[in-house]
């Protein structure tokens, strides 16, 4: 709601700006529009060329995604540096790296803050997180890999973010996959007390709360993260700033996460955004102009 209030307003203003201008002068403003387009057909190949570029990369890291997971798994040994198979039974005593995966999560601010203290039962199991592109519709998809455990049926969760545009890459929904609690073990709920009548007779109730695991529920339509049909739910925001870091972040440098080094980098970039904070005060204005190029790029693209 809060983008399309100011997709109009833009709207307003950039009519309001042709519409002073004197017939002379749209003439130019049409051919200077034009000009644009040309050269925003160039940055669209660079765009298409930077994409083919990662996605060849992300081919080449998934062997060394895979020998991670190996080793955080206990399917594999590691003897001075050494990887080699491991034997079925010593694997089952000592397996792998414990709580790897929840353990980086919970190093990043912004995930810990998402994670109960009942998730982390049901995070424990969790063997590996991927991601990877999807062709048709064209965007991304999120995949967490869970061994068996007492909490759902489910041994991949997915979160799925079709794109509605490649110029400006920016997810249009969000897809996640519905999650088959066993029963009593669901934990975006939870049973509270209710009283009720005139004597206070008290009863217990299914009610929504909040949980790492809503993030696999479509994103709330406000941001407030909170459906009244669909209870606890991440907001649009929430979610892609949640998609980014698992994406970006914790899939690439897990063991970064894990071991405690990222939170050096963090730390850089929070003070970084004070300071940068700071200067918006002064800067207000010149963001709002980036921000109406962005959109009357997109406005262009639409008119095509």
């Amino acid at each position: 709601m809060l983008l399309l209030n100011n997709l109009q307003r833009l709207d307003k203003r950039h009519s309001t700006v042709l519409a002073k201008l004197s017939p002379n002068a749209r003439k130019k403003v049409d051919v200077l529009k034009q000009i644009q387009s040309e050269r925003d057909e160039l940055e669209k190949k660079y765009y298409e060329e930077i994409s083919a570029l990662e996605a060849k990369y992300e081919k080449l890291y998934e062997p060394y995604y895979s020998k991670r997971c190996e080793i955080v798994n206990g399917i594999v040994k590691v003897d001075d540096g050494d990887v080699t198979k491991e034997d079925g039974d010593k694997a089952t005593k000592e397996k792998g790296v414990p709580n790897f995966w929840l353990t980086a999560m919970k190093f990043n601010d912004a995930l810990a803050k998402e994670i109960s203290k009942r998730d982390e039962g049901a995070l424990k199991y969790l063997q590996d997180i991927k991601w990877c592109r999807i062709d048709d519709p064209k965007g991304f998809k999120l995949e967490f890999l869970f061994d068996p455990n007492p909490y759902f049926k489910n041994s991949v969760l997915t979160k799925t973010y079709p794109m509605s545009d490649d110029f400006v890459a920016i997810p249009e929904k969000a897809i996640g996959t519905p999650i088959e609690w066993y029963p009593g073990k669901c934990l975006s709920q939870e049973l509270v007390e209710k009283k009720y009548g005139l004597w206070s007779a008290k009863s217990m109730e299914t009610k929504d709360c909040e949980s790492f695991f809503n993030f696999f529920k479509a994103p709330a339509p406000e941001d407030d993260g909170y459906d009244k049909d669909e209870g606890y739910r991440y907001g649009v925001e929430d979610d892609i700033t949640i998609c980014s870091i698992f994406r970006d972040e914790i899939i690439p440098r897990a063991i970064s996460w894990f071991i405690g080094e990222a939170i050096s980098i963090q730390m850089m970039r929070e003070i970084q955004m004070n300071g940068a904070a700071a200067a918006a005060a002064a800067g207000a204005e010149a963001e709002s102009q980036a921000i109406i190029v962005v959109v009357s790029r997109v406005l262009r693209e639409k008119q095509r």
